[in-house]
C-alpha cells in the first residue's frame, strides 16, 4: 500500500504545482507538456486531471491511516 500513498503524494504535488503556476504565471504545465495552449484539454491531459483528482481524493479519504501506516517505528537491529 505504500506504493500507491507514494503515487497519490507525487500526483497531487504536480496538481499543486501546476494549480500554483496557473495562479502565479497564467501557465498550464499540463496542457504545455502535451503541447496545446493554456486552457485546452485533450484526452491525455484529461486523463492526467482525473487521476490528480483521485489521487487527491485519495489522500483526503485516507489521510489518517496514510499517517499511521508511514508512522510505525522502524525495526533497529541489535546485537
Amino acid at each position: 500500500m505504500k506504493q500507491i500513498d507514494v503515487i497519490a503524494a507525487v500526483l497531487v504535488v504536480v496538481g499543486a504545482l501546476n494549480w500554483g503556476l496557473v495562479a502565479v504565471a497564467r501557465f498550464d504545465l499540463v496542457a504545455a507538456l502535451f503541447g496545446m495552449p493554456f486552457g485546452e484539454v485533450s484526452a491525455a491531459s484529461a486523463l492526467v486531471y482525473g487521476l490528480v483528482g483521485v489521487a487527491g481524493l485519495y489522500q483526503a479519504v485516507s489521510w489518517k491511516r496514510v499517517q499511521n501506516r508511514w508512522a510505525q517505528p522502524a525495526v533497529i537491529a541489535t546485537r
